[in-house]
């Protein structure tokens, strides 16, 4: 391609040495790539790059302070539509969303906008740069649920207004899915993920941890007894789905949700760590997206041959390309076109294989993806010893089984008014997983924004 065409390359590691790892596979652009990275964008008025974004960054103003090299400025920028601008930078499927739409991408290869978006939270977190708080409070008080994507980037938009914002995270630590869900290899925790939560709690957000709302305090008592005016449910979905095929209760098949949880949240990967974690030597994942395949590359590094088993074609995979462009790389055996029909286990209930079917493609089924049919008499085994699901969660049932007046769906997830995050309870909003079954950082981040803005159009008409 003519210059100005093609990327400015980004460095990665070697796939020998990172599938042996667990340190950040990308290393990112320096400041010398960011800036002739950002020379190649076009600044076109009506940007379809910010139309393309779910929480609508000034993409073109923040990569021409890039271009002029202000990258506080171009902080800035970025941190008036996002609190996660270091995160969204990594793990964001910008290629669907601002770039799959960026102009320059119709001749030539789109801008790297995550890749800049990456470099200039990065550079902030190197000089010290926080975002802006609000200059004085409003006296109101909101509750947010959650301190994942949707929970932080709510609780962060309500502080920039002026509202006193308290996070209650069940778990240990916050961070929600960024630390419990994401692999450090993909997302670093103690780099990237805790100083974002220190710039959110920077605005004046104050995170309270070890808090299950629904069991050590209910929602409604949140109103009532302690006085806030507005509660933000961001619980997330940590619910695993299962097959329900035969042998899935051996030993040796798990979720993916509990083994990334112990291995990222619980630092089992690390040995000065005392989490058990399975370390098979020959591991089954199956599913498709983004977690399937942080869990099989999870594996791979944990010493295990590793196979991703999917019921379509990689052309339907949902992971990102990206993703599965690293999985490959790294040595990930893929057996597409294969469903799990049983769990084989041995005398002592502990699995020895798994009985698959050979799939085929036949007509589009309502999500528009050609639906798997099975191949009569195709069946197969792969001998394994672990077997990790990843096949979608859904919310814990726990808060709407304890709240009054809050409707949920039958997937179990919360129903809101789409505009505004509105539940069917006066003055509590959802948003994210907690609302769509597990979804992107993003998607969860636009839903905290969402819900944001309603709750304070609601609060400043009260």
């Amino acid at each position: 391609m003519a210059a100005g065409l093609t990327r400015v390359p980004v460095r990665e590691q070697q796939p020998k040495v990172r599938a042996t790892n667990f340190e950040e596979v990308c290393y990112g652009y320096n400041k010398e790539e960011a800036v002739e990275e950002a020379q190649r964008c076009l600044g076109c008025k009506k940007a379809k790059c910010m139309e393309g974004c779910p929480v609508s960054i000034n993409i073109p103003g923040f990569i021409a302070a890039v271009k002029e090299e202000r990258f506080e400025d171009a902080f800035h920028i970025i941190s008036e539509s996002s609190s996660l601008p270091a995160v969204c930078g990594r793990v964001c499927p910008q290629e669907s969303q601002c770039e799959g739409v960026c102009i320059r991408g119709k001749k030539g290869d789109p801008i790297s906008i995550g890749k800049l978006e990456r470099f200039v939270a990065d550079w902030a977190r190197e000089n010290g740069i926080k975002p802006t708080p609000a200059a004085e409070k409003n006296g109101k008080k909101v509750a947010v649920i959650g301190s994942g994507p949707a929970g932080l980037t709510c609780a962060g938009d309500l502080a920039k207004l002026g509202y006193e914002v308290k996070i209650f995270e069940a778990l240990h630590k916050a961070g929600g899915v960024l630390v419990y869900g994401i692999p450090e290899f993909r997302l670093p925790k103690d780099r990237v993920v805790a100083p974002e939560v220190e710039n959110v709690k920077s605005l004046g957000v104050e995170i309270e941890t070890d808090v299950i709302i629904g069991r050590t305090v209910k929602l409604d008592e949140l109103i009532e007894d302690e006085g806030f005016d507005a509660v933000f449910i961001g619980s997330g979905a940590g619910l695993p789905k299962f097959m329900g095929i035969p042998g899935e209760t051996a030993c040796g098949v798990l979720s993916a949700n509990e083994y990334l949880t112990r291995n990222n949240l619980m630092k089992a990967f690390n040995p000065d760590y005392d989490t058990p974690i399975v370390h098979g030597k020959k591991v089954v994942v199956v599913g498709g997206g983004n977690v399937a395949m942080d869990a099989a590359r999870t594996a791979l590094r944990l010493g295990a041959e590793t196979h991703i088993v999917y019921r379509r074609s990689e052309e339907e995979l949902p992971a990102r390309a990206e993703e599965v462009h690293h999985a490959k790389e790294e040595g990930i055996i893929f057996d597409l076109l294969t469903n799990p029909v049983e769990i084989l286990v041995d005398e002592n209930d502990a699995v020895k294989g798994v009985k698959c079917i050979r799939m085929e493609l036949g007509e589009p089924d309502a999500s528009g993806r050609r639906r798997p049919v099975e191949v009569p008499g195709s069946e197969f085994d792969i001998d394994c010893d672990t077997v990790i699901m990843s096949l979608g969660t859904s919310p814990n049932p726990l808060i709407s089984s304890t709240t009054k007046g809050l409707d949920i769906n039958r997937r179990q997830c919360i129903v809101v008014t789409e505009e505004t995050g509105a539940t069917s309870k006066e003055g509590v909003y959802a948003g994210g997983d907690a609302v769509t079954g597990a979804a992107t950082v993003i998607l969860a981040m636009g839903a905290g924004k969402t819900a944001a803005k309603g709750i304070h159009e609601y609060l400043s008409n009260k």
